[in-house]
This record gives C-alpha cells, structure tokens and sequence, in this order.
C-alpha cells in the first residue's frame, strides 16, 4: 500500500470572526524576493517565513491551500489568542480548528499585515505552517527546481514568458489557478497545481471516465488536518496540457471534499502534485496573469527542437 501526503486546504471563517479578517486581502510590501527552499521529507517546498519579530521558522509553499496557516504549536509558544473559530476542508475531510490574528508575516522581504490564520498540527503539516494563496495572490511565483530557489514578484520583475516553452491560460477559481481542457488518456480535464502534496489526485469523475477496465491498487491520503481517505491508485497513460505530455503517471482517486469546495466534484479533474511538477526545470504560476509557465528539462527541450512533441516520460 502506498501513502501519499496531500496538502489541500480551504478555510470557511465563523461568523464570529472580524469581518474585516475575512475580507480584507493582505497588503504586501516590498520588491522581488528570492528564498532559498528545503525539500521537506514530502519531497515538497519549505521557505523560512518571519512572524513579526519570531522566527525564522519553516513553512510550506502551498499554492492548494487558500489559507495561510499556522501551527498549534508556533501559535501557542508566540502565545497568540484564539480569535475565532472556523472549518477547514481539506482532501481527507472537513474539520473544525480555532483561528489566530497574526499582526505581520514576512516572506524574505515581502511582508504582509492584517492575517487571519487557522491553526493546525505541526505534526500534521509537516512544517511549522503553510503559505496560502492568501499571500501569493497577485503575484508570481517562480518555483526553480534546479536551483532549488523560489521568486515571489510580479511577472515584468521575473523576466516574463522568456526561456519558457509552454505558456497555459487559466481560469481562477477561489483564488487558485485552473488548468482547463488538459487531457488525460483523451479525458478532458481540469488541472489545479498544488505544491502542497506530494502526489496527483483526481476526482471520482474523472476516475470513472477512465478506469472501467483498469485494475487499482489501494493507497491512503494524509491529510494536513491528520485525516486520512482511501484512494485508488491508478496508472494514467498521458497527461496532455497544451501540447506538452507527461507519461505514465500515477494518480490516486477519491471522492476528496477538495473537489466539491472548488466545484469541480461532477466533471473529471485533478490537482497535479510535486512528484509530477519535479519533472521540470522550472514553474511559474502567475496569479495576477492567469497563467502556468513550464520551463522544460534540457534533453527535451533539445529533442523538441528535432522533433516536435514535447513528451516526457
């Protein structure tokens, strides 16, 4: 049995919470910033993240995650009050957390004020807590495999489309970028990139288009909230997003309540995990422009330009 660790998280806020917590968005400062990352056992992304005047401490890059969030345990050795209460739904389930007011977070020399975070295990996260979308909106993120670095900036500031060989249009859905008409084995599908999990999950919809005749292995997800659901694991052929085909990858199936919080429950789609996203040099995922840059490995950027077809096994 193989166990993947999944770390898609959306937060619904109580009512009880400060409205402008809420609703206000975070109000950023500062230029270009490049963070040195470390590879979490999860083969994922950390980055040292400053809480006022603690820190540095290691957080996840989760471009999954709506929310930024925070661990219990940081939370209570800063001694944070609890702020409100809220429901986070994450791959595994729904589970209810308390929230925390955080003042100020720093991100290299981007800063942001004015943060409503929930709180969850460290052991369960994997890290001291996780940068959300809610402080990558409007920005690009510039994720290099190679050097193991990430830029936070906006897309002029990070050199644009150049060196990339595939540009995707995306649409935006609670502020995460969707990938929409990829096929998968000739399966139209819709594909958010979540560098919080380690492996590729598809919905039931897409599952079911798929694996009529297909034997399944049995996996489990983990959950960042420590919840587990069990998946299918399933070998899916081609993995086709404009042009560009990702071969023989596995995927694990489950009807995860991630799908339903972004509507995506009824048609086939995805969320595309580091395991898949390592196979390249370079990722750029531009909030503000709606757009998914790949930069490709050398040897297929090379045998592309013999041969058109960009195929990477």
């Amino acid at each position: 049995m193989r166990k993947a660790l999944a770390g898609w998280t959306a937060v619904l806020m109580a009512a009880s919470l400060p409205a402008r917590a809420a609703d206000d968005p975070l109000q950023p400062t500062g230029d270009t910033e490049l963070v040195k990352t470390i590879d979490d056992r999860h083969n994922r992304m950390t980055v040292p993240v400053q809480i006022g005047t603690h820190g540095p401490f290691r957080f996840l890059i989760d471009t999954g995650s709506e929310r930024t969030v925070l661990s219990r345990q940081i939370a209570t050795a800063m001694s944070l009050p609890i702020a409100g209460n809220g429901i986070v739904v994450g791959v595994a389930g729904s589970q209810a957390v308390e929230l925390v007011d955080v003042e100020e977070i720093s991100l290299g020399k981007r800063t942001y004020y004015t943060l409503t975070a929930p709180l969850l295990e460290q052991q369960h996260i994997g890290a001291d807590g996780i940068v959300g979308l809610d402080s990558l909106q409007d920005q690009r993120v510039l994720i290099d495999f190679r050097k193991d670095t990430m830029l936070v900036g906006d897309a002029a500031s990070l050199g644009g489309s150049r060196g990339f060989e595939i540009v995707v249009n995306a649409r935006r859905r609670s502020g995460q970028l969707i990938m929409t008409n990829a096929l998968v084995d000739g399966v139209h599908t819709d594909i958010v990139i979540d560098t919080g999990s380690d492996s590729s999950i598809g919905n039931m919809a897409l599952r079911n288009a798929l694996t009529r005749r297909r034997q399944a292995q049995q996996t489990v997800l983990y959950s960042v909230t420590g919840q587990q659901l069990s998946a299918d694991l399933i070998m899916a052929s081609t993995i086709e997003v404009s042009g560009l085909q990702l071969h023989n990858t596995f995927l694990a199936f489950a009807d995860s309540p991630a799908f339903h919080r972004l509507g995506l429950e009824k048609r086939p789609a995805m969320l595309l995990g580091m395991a898949q996203l390592r196979m390249f040099q370079r990722i750029a995922i531009d909030f503000a422009k709606r757009r998914i840059l790949f930069d490709l490995p050398a040897e297929v950027a090379s045998a592309n330009r013999r041969a058109p077809g960009l195929r990477i096994q």
